[in-house]
């Protein structure tokens, strides 16, 4: 059985999955890309996984249908009975075709261009509100004070959920999004998030909302609707990647920022790069460090390195997007980087459903905080900031600003 965190290579073993890692990981990455495509690993759950590692092999991999999702290829499916765990998996980013094009196609029709363009004014009201919030100190945290607050908000309200709420769902969020390295809280979390969903569904079947949520339970396609667990299951994930991933994009995008001078001038002199700029940031530090998990149905080969059937894969969006091989200077920020095609929202028939909202979000985000903190700084040293440990999502856990 091989340790945590080793490389399953001849050469010397780093350990991945420790708060060292998590706090700078590309020096690792940019390592394991030299030596190897793929690395068969063991997350500190016990579960053994291959992780790929290069852009033009995760590329491949996130469209490649001899992946599954559908067989139980989650962190946390382990930690969680199955009463639990089959409610909350039933969504697009766990299920295969023919299944996940039927379900792409209803939510589809809720959550459309349309919806979220309509949201542009409300995303515009909160983050001037929040704004104003952080002009009452000289310090504030853009993780808490701004970077959670806006995303939550904003996807709650696109759902219909009570805003009294969102706190709890913070919480939840949190403790699943870590059951890779932690499933101590994974089991609670996931009972009373289920619970919560069920609930809610229930109160917008009986009085129905001009809201997403109500929208999802009315959607029909040739009279085909949403089942009561692939609700629950949608309206799970829409939660999670709704606030999870732009949390992370907005705070990862500061620190970008805070810690390039040069490119933080930059930005404040040329508004008119802020879209380009959400999108190398979404590239130099992704917010989804690894795409979830997929099982192969059958030997693949990728580089060179076979998984056998049964392997479980990962793949590195963190580090695929810092591949040389395809980025020229990958570690540089170059706000107007033409042909970014990052795979932060990845990539073929899973290709992230709310990518619009996010870059919407960000765009605002970074809009509204230049323009309000110009002379924003970080209120510590960087080093001393701590990155989330897990392996899906990639953030710090606060971002401390002497504001003026």
């Amino acid at each position: 059985m091989i340790g945590y965190g080793e490389w399953v290579t001849t050469a010397p073993s780093p350990q991945l999955f420790t708060q060292d890692f998590w706090d700078d990981p590309h020096p690792v990455y940019a390592a394991m890309r030299e030596q190897a495509p793929v690395h068969r690993l063991q997350l500190p759950t016990g579960m053994e996984m291959w992780l790929v590692t290069r852009y033009a092999d995760a590329r491949t991999a996130l469209g490649d249908p001899r992946l599954s999702k559908r067989v139980g290829a989650t962190a946390n499916a382990a930690a969680l009975a199955p009463q639990i765990s089959g409610p909350l998996t039933r969504h697009l980013l766990a299920n295969d075709p023919p299944d996940h094009t039927r379900l792409r196609r209803l939510v589809a029709k809720a959550f459309t261009a349309r919806r979220v363009e309509q949201l542009r004014d409300r995303v515009e009201q909160l983050s001037a509100a929040l704004v104003d919030a952080m002009r009452a100190g000289d310090r504030a945290d853009v993780i808490d004070d701004y970077a959670v607050q806006l995303p939550i908000q904003v996807i709650c309200e696109l759902l219909g959920i009570p805003q009294d709420d969102q706190a709890e769902f913070r919480r939840w969020t949190g403790v699943l999004v870590a059951g890779s390295v932690d499933r101590s809280g994974v089991p609670e979390a996931a009972a009373q998030f289920l619970a919560y969903l069920r609930g809610l569904i229930a109160t917008k079947r009986a009085d129905p909302a001009d809201d997403l949520l109500s929208a999802l339970i009315a959607s029909t396609d040739q009279g085909d609707r949403l089942d009561e667990d692939e609700l629950t299951s949608m309206v799970f994930l829409l939660l999670i990647a709704g606030h999870e991933t732009t949390v992370n994009l907005i705070g990862n995008g500061m620190w970008t920022l805070l810690t390039r001078p040069e490119e933080h001038r930059r930005l404040l002199r040329d508004p008119s790069l802020i879209p380009s700029a959400v999108e190398e940031f979404l590239r130099l530090e992704s917010p989804v460090e690894t795409a979830t998990f997929r099982v192969a149905m059958e030997p693949v080969t990728y580089g060179g390195v076979t998984i056998p059937a049964g392997g479980v894969v990962a793949i590195s969006l963190l580090s695929a997007d810092r591949d040389p091989a395809r980025f020229p200077n990958p570690a540089e920020v170059d706000l107007g980087r033409p042909d970014n095609q990052h795979l932060a929202f990845g990539h073929g028939i899973h290709y992230c459903l709310g990518a619009p909202l996010a870059r919407l979000e960000a765009q605002i985000a970074f809009r509204d905080l230049l323009a309000a903190f110009p002379t924003m700084r970080l209120a510590v040293p960087a080093s001393e900031l701590i990155w989330r440990p897990g392996v899906l999502i990639h953030g710090t856990t606060t971002l401390p600003v002497q504001l003026r």
